[in-house]
């Protein structure tokens, strides 16, 4: 320990001494430089020392790197320096009950990103302060996976825009309180990448930029424990080279994974993250975080070396990106996923578990699953939050854990099995209209994708497909983080069985659920009598009682059991009071005993209607009902 401390401090005064005075801001920007620069080299030096140590030329790739964050810094626009400053006053901005994001993709929600800026009024008029639009760099098509291959971090899709029109872009939605989340993809480039084509022609520099070998031997060797990601794609998680080499993909065949054993690729990536935060970027969407280091001999998924490199790319921000947060996108093992939220790794994470369990409690009209897990699993640290969705851009995996469902007596593999055929209408009596993605026969494993209302049975007009919508989303922004819409779900969006029609798409069913801005069902939006005009109304109510419900800030949630497994159950706490929130998954109307109530004075408030309600006689919930109740603990 003792000589890591030396070596650490060794290199804390090599990099100091080795900044460049040039390379530092001037006057009051030197200070702030300077000022983080010492909160959090030390913290920076131990974490590149633990994954770079072997290196001879480390403590060089360091001095670098910081030097790289110094010209950072210097060049961060004067708002987004002023922007810091606040937040850092400020840290848990994003626990707000006030929060609520949005998710598009830019072509198909708003045609480029002028049409995005155009929609500004309407984010307004729903309430978003968080905006995500889908991967929007440069990338190939039509071998794009959604913009997830990308080719550039510092081009805009010449379709969608410019850089500096995302920078503008970004500056308006600020100004009208609303944070741009984009995707960093950083396990893998697109192989038309200018790295991966200096590595296709042999250059040296680039070659260790990438997982490349000469023939099989490798390959074979870690394929002994990595797994299949996209079987439909390839086989294993190397594909062949024209000039017959090897390259690791573990999604599709031209998306190549980066080697982050190489501190040359920590140091790339470093700078293409902090030329995004200096665009206005506040939030960058971790993609793939469970796969970013490879070690032989283990399945090269979550191993410690990941959280030591968003740990690394923390350190740099918090000195040269003060503000810029992280979101951790692990649909991994529910333990899994916990792992990377932390203030030192992601603040926010998706919900894979509670959205999967709400469509698993949709289906069988049991809460037993979602009530476990959000007892379990739901609460995280302090300064952290969830992301919670209905349904995202990407296909509904069955993540639950089994040993958790073999608690209850639930097979796992059994379930998922059904789960599958129960959303893609192969199981009778099934209001779901999904369907499968990513199919594999040999292990049974299945995918589902579909829009909300799709799901929901809204399309064929089965008449309780409303209220399904508005129940999942009552949970999602209920239990505490920040909801998510995927926008048009909010009137009712339906799939699209267009989508194998357009180049590229015919392959990948989750275009089905990544329909083009549904104009006319916007247009009925006011329209009570409509379906649209239903959701949106419901979703619009949650959203305003939500941000003048102080209760529902933040992510702590407290459990409540109420002994009908038709009916999900939970508290989050207040000043005094408390929010119980109340949802029956079943078809039949489900009563909450008095007795079960009794924790609580009789006299409550369904915030939601605006209406007092007793609990004296306990609660009788009509099917699909759900409500949130203002009430006052008895201890």
């Amino acid at each position: 320990m003792v000589e890591i401390a030396d070596a650490v401090e060794a290199a804390c005064q090599r990099v100091l001494a080795g900044l460049d005075p040039g390379s530092e801001p001037a006057d009051k920007d030197a200070a702030d430089f300077r000022r983080r620069l010492d909160a959090h080299l030390p913290e920076l030096v131990r974490l590149f020392h633990s994954l770079y140590r072997t290196r001879a030329d480390w403590a060089d790739q360091l001095t670098a790197l910081v030097q790289h964050a110094a010209g950072s810094w210097a060049d961060r626009p004067a708002e987004l320096k002023a922007l810091d400053a606040v937040r850092e006053e400020n840290s848990g901005w994003f626990l707000s009950n006030e929060m609520l994001g949005g998710v598009c993709y830019v072509d198909r929600y708003a045609g480029n990103l002028d049409g995005v800026r155009a929609r500004i009024p309407y984010f307004n008029e729903l309430g978003l302060t968080y905006l995500h639009l889908m991967p929007l760099f440069l990338a190939p098509e039509p071998h794009s996976d959604g913009g997830y291959a990308v080719s550039s971090y510092r081009e805009v899709n010449p379709g969608l825009g410019t850089m500096e029109q995302l920078q503008a872009l970004a500056a308006e939605l600020r100004a009208n309180g609303i944070s741009l989340v984009v995707d960093f993809i950083f396990n893998h480039t697109s192989d038309e990448h200018e790295w991966a084509r200096k590595a296709s022609a042999g250059d040296p520099a680039y070659s260790d930029y990438y997982w490349l070998y000469p023939d099989r031997t490798m390959p074979d060797a870690f394929e002994e424990q990595v797994r299949e990601i996209f079987p439909d794609d390839h086989p294993g998680s190397f594909v062949r080279m024209p000039d017959g080499r090897w390259v690791w993909a573990t999604f599709h065949t031209f998306q190549w994974d980066l080697n982050y054993s190489n501190p040359e690729v920590f140091r790339a990536m470093a700078g293409e993250m902090l030329f995004l935060a200096n665009q206005g970027v506040d939030i960058l969407r971790m993609d793939a975080v469970a796969f970013i280091w490879k070690q032989l001999g283990t399945p090269c998924e979550n191993l410690p070396e990941a959280h030591l490199l968003l740990r690394a790319f923390n350190a740099v921000c918090r000195i040269a990106a003060p503000s810029l947060l992280f979101k951790s996108e692990a649909i991994v093992h529910p333990d899994e996923v916990a792992q990377y939220i932390d203030p030192a790794e992601c603040q926010l994470s998706y919900n894979p578990l509670q959205m999967a369990l709400i469509w698993e409690a949709m289906a069988t009209r049991d809460i037993s699953l979602l009530a476990q897990a959000l007892e379990r699993r739901h609460n995280i640290p302090e300064s952290t939050s969830w992301v919670n969705y209905v349904r995202s851009h990407d296909d509904i995996g069955w993540t639950f854990a089994d040993e958790d469902a073999a608690e209850l007596g639930i097979n796992g593999f059994d379930h998922r099995r059904f789960l599958n055929s129960f959303y893609v209408n192969r199981f009778p009596g099934s209001f779901a209209r999904g369907v499968p993605f990513q199919d594999n026969p040999r292990t049974g494993d299945c995918r589902i994708s579909g829009t909300t209302a799709s799901l929901c049975g809204l399309e064929d007009g089965t008449g309780h497909a409303v209220e399904r919508i508005l129940l999942a989303h009552s949970v999602a922004f209920s239990t505490g983080g920040i909801p998510l819409l995927y926008l048009g779900d909010e009137v009712g969006q339906v799939n699209d069985y267009d989508f194998a029609l357009e180049d590229g798409h015919g392959s990948d069913s989750r275009w089905v659920h990544r329909p083009h801005f549904p104009a006319a069902r916007y247009a009925r939006r006011h329209d009570a009598s409509t379906p649209e005009g239903a959701v949106f109304a419901g979703l619009r109510n949650m959203i305003a009682v939500r941000s003048r419900t102080p209760e529902l800030a933040g992510t702590r949630l407290l459990d409540f059991a109420t002994k009908n497994p038709g009916v999900l159950g939970y508290q989050r706490p207040g000043d005094g009071t408390r929010i119980l929130a109340l949802a029956n998954f079943s078809d039949l109307a489900q009563a909450v005993a008095a007795m079960t109530l009794s924790g609580f004075a009789v006299d409550a408030v369904d915030i939601l209607a605006g209406t007092p309600v007793s609990l004296a006689q306990g609660l009788v919930l009509e099917p699909r009902q759900f409500v949130w109740l203002r009430v006052t603990p008895l201890s």
